[in-house]
């Protein structure tokens, strides 16, 4: 049984879309520790959405807040304190996706941030997109993992941009995922094309 807990280096970078590719190509579950904003069309709405299998299972967030923002925000916003030993894993015999919620470091509270949620047995996909500063914030967030002793691959998301993506592998040495180009719209019959396409690497990560 496979875990693999999907971060991005920013928000807006893909996360949601790489998630149910990878839910749909190991027929997994999917779990959203945290959501923040927008509960009536959640990160797992839009993935329920997405998928074709009829074998995923969808796990309650833990946290769900009204505010788009960073989640230790919202929270004091609403009344609300995170508690990350109140983040608990679902059961499941399943393979499990688990997404982030914006960054690495994305706070949760005073003192926790996303990251202390992520469990030791994770594999981490780090999902990059090009812009101004993507390599910086690439490295950081793959190499902070790296540091902690975690297996992480990376996915990269929207136009190729071979002299970004070259040096954020050669600098990082981790294993390449693929690419999600840049689609006119994300359908159902799309994300089951790139499920297709990248199953064979998810399932030796």
């Amino acid at each position: 049984m496979q875990k693999i807990f999907v971060s991005g280096i920013s928000t807006e970078v893909g996360k949601t879309i790489a998630s149910a590719i990878f839910t749909e190509a190991l027929k997994a579950d999917y779990w959203k520790p945290v959501q923040a904003g927008d509960l009536d069309n959640t990160d797992s709405d839009k993935v329920k959405r997405l998928i074709s299998n009829d074998q995923t299972k969808f796990h309650e967030s833990s946290y769900n807040l009204k505010l788009p923002m960073s989640p230790h925000a919202a929270a004091e916003i609403e009344g609300v304190r995170i508690d990350r030993f109140h983040i608990n894993e679902p059961e499941t015999t399943n393979d499990l996706v688990i997404e982030g919620s914006g960054g690495l470091l994305v706070p949760l509270n005073e003192e926790d941030t996303m990251f202390d949620i992520i469990m030791p047995d994770y594999k981490v996909v780090v999902v990059s997109r090009n812009y101004l500063g993507s390599i910086n914030h690439s490295l950081l967030t793959i190499n902070w993992l790296l540091q902690k002793g975690y297996e992480v691959s990376v996915l990269f998301s929207g136009e190729a941009n071979p002299h970004t993506e070259n040096i954020i592998l050669h600098k990082t040495g981790v294993s390449l995922i693929g690419r999600i180009d840049e689609e006119k719209e994300f359908t159902k019959e799309v994300i089951k094309k790139y499920a297709d396409k990248f199953e064979g690497v998810l399932r030796t990560l």
